[in-house]
Parts: structure tokens; C-alpha cells; sequence
């Protein structure tokens, strides 16, 4: 048995640089690619441009690129840690006050931002660096004793994300070089995706998908490769491209594919795997992708920003289609509210572990609630089956408590995705008189429209065949499209205050 041994993230980019130094790592369709020894390279002459400034072991760096500017985040990213600093990794379309939040809660040293990506105004005395003028302006040379001493260790802090704040004010989830290098191969043949010439995405910098995309570059025998800006068309042109074996999706991007009409006429043999994340898979948009990539294996990975690398996978199956899989790279429990197991087919709270886990940075209110002896609260309801499958019943906070019954959002959702004509839907509880909370759908209908489209009665009719009298929506909205952060997730708060008007 081969002992894992806990690296840094430098350390894994110099591990890929030696076996790979030509090999591209990262490309950013029609706009630059970046080798390894590019990556390498360049991670080092940031990191001695951020130690001529001052930066110190520990010290956390706001970094802010666009799509365009994939490959210099990963050189900011790595440059960043190489000198012994904490990456927080930023979207570029964050209100100022947004950015204000996350920097000032960080405590952040300094912005490093691309040099097309323009950064709102940041709190005042931080300083603020253009990547390019970064390299191009030395300053003054670093103390060598500084300089040596700056170097991480795999329990050092490494990044810090924030998350997309669905439910509440974003928090910030720290993650050491260990967790992010935990699993990593340890041998030139254990690397990952070796289907594949390259995995394409289309995930946002500063979102926990886009991380998991940069640590796949450094991990996986394929390149990672994603575009400027994100369409239908111009995503399903890279599809069929030579050499993509892999797509990674979240599922609103998925569904938005499937309905385009991009993929028609395609040719999609060529891709073996796609992965959704960042949210339930509804079975109906399982099944859909199966059949427009009919060589390809759909996986839906379970996870959290604050669980990572811990997941569940499911291999999309007719058989299980409400499944979301068995675990991978940690363990899995279902456990009663006071953190005990429960046995299989009871439905309880859902924990995943990690080796090397999270936690909240400068929050231990939210820690004790979501953190315990290496477990993470997902909070979410769940069971486990006999055959060690997790199955979701719903968020906490999304259960909708309609008089006596407790109604699931999950499943009243993937009976509306059930419906031909439903592109997307979302199901939250608003305010009633009687029963407390009642349940409410809001449908984003795909095309034909008019008489012959989607209309309300035919929903209606349509689900009183599938749900519970109780689970049947009491209001139904028509939508152009549902309110989603970067990550992709549905705005429920957001999406809930719409059926007030």
C-alpha cells in the first residue's frame, strides 16, 4: 500500500514541469496556452516580484481575472503560493461592495489583477498590481534569508475561496496545500483523464468548480481548456474539437446546451466523460446528455466548497436515477442532528470527510456549526441505501414545511423537469395564511411558444399525475430565465421575493 505523502501546490507544479516542461497545460480558446515550463517559470517570477514588495509567509493576495486571463491566474495563482502567500481567488464581476467584503474579512495585503480586467474601487490603502506591471517593475530585491524562509509547507494555508453566498453573507473557506494536493498522482501513469487530449470547461475563476479545473491542470495527462466567454455554439464548436475527451458542465450550462440546438449535427464520439457538478443533476438532464453524447459516461459529482476533495460520484443510471453516487476521496455518513450515524434507509443530516479539511477563516461560530472531528455539515437531508448509495431529500433550508407535511424541493423539481416543454425550474416555499409555508414553482419553458407552448393548466395537469396533493405547487411562474450566481446555482432568496409582486 503506497503512502500518500502531503505536498505543496509549487511542489506539484514543479513535479508536472519536470515530466511535462513542453506539454500544454492551459489554453484559453483562440486567445494563449500555457506550458508547464511557462507555468513554472512564471510562478517564479511573480513570486520574486511579490517578495521585492514586501509580501510576507502568510500574507493573503486578492486575485482578479476574467475568462480571458485563465492562464495568468494560474501563473498569479501559483506565483502567489510559491511565495509563501495565501491566494483568494476572485471573480471579476463582483459588486465593489462584494469585493470590499472579501477583501477587508481577509485581511488581503494586497489585488493582483489581469491586465485587461478592470477592478472596482478596492479599500482604501491596499495595494493594487497589474500582472503585467507586476513582472515589468521589480523593485526593491528581497531579503534572501526572507526570501528562503517564505517557502510553504503542506499544512500552510494555501487559498482562501469565498462562497457564492446563496443563503446568506459569503464566507471565507480556507484550504491548506495539503487538501489541495490531497489524491494528487504520485506517478506519471496515475494521471487522471488520460482519455483525454483535453477537458473543456467553461467554470468561473473564484468559483470552487474553477479551482477544481486549475488543480486538474496540474493533475490530469489532458490540458484544460476553456474559452474568453461562454455560448452555446462556441462551447459545442470545442466539443467536437480534436482531442476533447472530457467536458466538464454545471447543470444550468448543460441544459442551455441541450436547448440551444449547438450540438445538433455534431459530431460527439469523440468525448468519453462529462462530469456535472455545483448542483443536483435533475435524472431528466442525465438522461438528455446521454443520449446527445452517446459514447460518453454522465457523472454527477456530489460536493461543497467547504467538503472538497470529499464527493460523491454517480454514474448516471436509469435504475438509480435520484442517486448521487457512492463516496470518492473521503467517506460519507448520515447522521442524526446531534452527529451520530444512522442505518441505512434513514433519512438524517449528510456529512462528508476529507483528509486535511477546510474550514471557515476567521469564523468559529460557523465552524462548530458546520465542522466537526474532521467532518463537514453539508447541509442537506439524505439517506444511504443498503448498496451504500446517497440519496438527497432536500437542503435544509429548502424543505418546505406545508402543514403537516414536509415537502422536498429536489423531487418536486425533478417532476417538473419530467415535462418536455421545461427547460429549468426552481421550487421554494413562500408565506401562507394557513398551512405556514406553501409550495411555489418558477419554469423557464423552452420553445414552441403560443398556444402551442408550455402553458399553466398543462403544468398543472401534468404534475397532478406524479406528486402528492400536499407536493403539488399552490403557485407557478413563468420565467425567461431563473435568477443563478457565477457558479450556477439558482438564487432561491432572490428567485422567492419574485412571487410577492
Amino acid at each position: 500500500m503506497t503512502i500518500e505523502v502531503p505536498r505543496t501546490v509549487p511542489e506539484l507544479l514543479d513535479w508536472r514541469t519536470a515530466l511535462h516542461p513542453e506539454r500544454v497545460a492551459v489554453e484559453v480558446h483562440g486567445v494563449a496556452t500555457l506550458t508547464f515550463a511557462e507555468w513554472s517559470a512564471g510562478a517564479a517570477a511573480v513570486a520574486d516580484a511579490l517578495l521585492r514588495r514586501g509580501l510576507r509567509r502568510g500574507d493573503r493576495v486578492g486575485l482578479v481575472f476574467n475568462a480571458r486571463d485563465w492562464t495568468r491566474f494560474a501563473v498569479a495563482y501559483c506565483g502567489v503560493l510559491r511565495a509563501g502567500g495565501v491566494a483568494v481567488p476572485l471573480s471579476d464581476r463582483l459588486a465593489a461592495g462584494q469585493l470590499g467584503h472579501a477583501l477587508t474579512h481577509c485581511a488581503a495585503a494586497a489585488v493582483v489583477h489581469g491586465d485587461d480586467t478592470p477592478v472596482p474601487p478596492v479599500p482604501p490603502g491596499l495595494p493594487v498590481w497589474i500582472y503585467g506591471d507586476l513582472l515589468a517593475k521589480p523593485g526593491t530585491p528581497p531579503d534572501q534569508a526572507a526570501a528562503d524562509a517564505s517557502a510553504a509547507r503542506p499544512g500552510d494555508l494555501a487559498q482562501i475561496l469565498y462562497t457564492s453566498g446563496t443563503t446568506g453573507r459569503p464566507k471565507g473557506v480556507a484550504a491548506s496545500h495539503a487538501n489541495l494536493t490531497a489524491g494528487a498522482p504520485q506517478h506519471p501513469r496515475r494521471l487522471a483523464l488520460a482519455h483525454s487530449e483535453r477537458f473543456l470547461h467553461a467554470f468561473a475563476i473564484g468559483t470552487n468548480a474553477g479551482q477544481t479545473m486549475l488543480l486538474n491542470a496540474l493533475t490530469a495527462k489532458a490540458a484544460a481548456l476553456t474559452l474568453p466567454r461562454f455560448t452555446p455554439v462556441r462551447f459545442a464548436r470545442l466539443v467536437e474539437a480534436p482531442g476533447t475527451g472530457t467536458v466538464f458542465v454545471v447543470p444550468s450550462i448543460a441544459v442551455e446546451l441541450l436547448d440551444s440546438g449547438a450540438l445538433h449535427g455534431r459530431d460527439t464520439a469523440g468525448v468519453h466523460l462529462i462530469g456535472s457538478t455545483a448542483a443536483p443533476l435533475a435524472p431528466a438532464v442525465a438522461a438528455r446528455l446521454a443520449t446527445a453524447f452517446p459514447q460518453a459516461t454522465i457523472v454527477n459529482y456530489y460536493t461543497s466548497t467547504e467538503a472538497a476533495p470529499a464527493q460523491t460520484t454517480m454514474i448516471y443510471d436509469p435504475a438509480r436515477r435520484d442517486a448521487v453516487g457512492r463516496p470518492v476521496g473521503g467517506r460519507l455518513m448520515v447522521a442524526d442532528a446531534d452527529g451520530n450515524p444512522l442505518p441505512a434507509g434513514t433519512t438524517g443530516d449528510v456529512w462528508l470527510r476529507a483528509p486535511y479539511p477546510r474550514a471557515y477563516y476567521r469564523d468559529e461560530a460557523a465552524n462548530r456549526a458546520t465542522f466537526r472531528d474532521g467532518w463537514v455539515r453539508m447541509g442537506d437531508v439524505g439517506r444511504i441505501d443498503a448498496d451504500g448509495y446517497l440519496y438527497l431529500t432536500d437542503r435544509h433550508q429548502d424543505v418546505i414545511k406545508t402543514g403537516a407535511f414536509k415537502v422536498s424541493t429536489l423531487e418536486v423539481e425533478a417532476a417538473l423537469h419530467d415535462h418536455p416543454l421545461v427547460a429549468e425550474a426552481a421550487v421554494v416555499g413562500v408565506p401562507h395564511p394557513v398551512l405556514g409555508s406553501a409550495v411555489a414553482a418558477a419554469v423557464v419553458p423552452r420553445p414552441p411558444a403560443g398556444p402551442d407552448g408550455l402553458t399553466l393548466p398543462v403544468l398543472r395537469g401534468f404534475l397532478a399525475d406524479r406528486l402528492a396533493d400536499y407536493q403539488l405547487p399552490a403557485r407557478l411562474l413563468l420565467l425567461d430565465q431563473l435568477p443563478r450566481n457565477e457558479g450556477g446555482k439558482v438564487l432561491k432568496r432572490q428567485l422567492t421575493s419574485l412571487f410577492d409582486n
